[in-house]
């Protein structure tokens, strides 16, 4: 019964062996010139703040929830394309009513400015 687990540890222990071996040959050979800008932290395009709480733009989070409606359509739309052969005329329909809904709301949200930065 342990033979028919032997190529998946192997392959295992090779993905394993590659991925410490890709990192370490990168700390390695790697250039190492840091200076303050490299090391300072990243916030989201802004200089990093003194006080942790400091209010965002909301525009930050009707971008995040775009994104997040937007990823979970695509989501959506991998099982659709898949047994599309098999859910016939009625799945189509179905997914184009939803799409259109979808497409609605951008409309909705393209027409209120939601996606304008400035």
């Amino acid at each position: 019964m342990l033979e028919s687990y032997f190529p998946v540890l192997v392959l295992l222990g090779a993905g394993m062996a590659m991925a410490v071996g890709m990192i370490g040959l990168s700390y390695i050979v790697g250039p190492k010139n840091p200076y303050a800008d490299k090391q300072s932290q990243y916030e989201c395009g802004f200089e990093p703040f003194n006080r942790i709480r400091m209010q965002f733009d909301v525009r930050f989070y009707l971008v995040a929830i775009l994104f997040i409606i937007f990823d979970i359509e695509a989501a959506f739309l991998f099982p659709w394309a898949v047994a599309f052969n098999d859910i016939g005329i009625i799945g189509f329909i179905e997914m184009v009513l939803f799409l259109f809904v979808l497409l609605v709301g951008y409309i909705y949200a393209w027409k209120k400015g939601a996606l304008e930065w400035e």
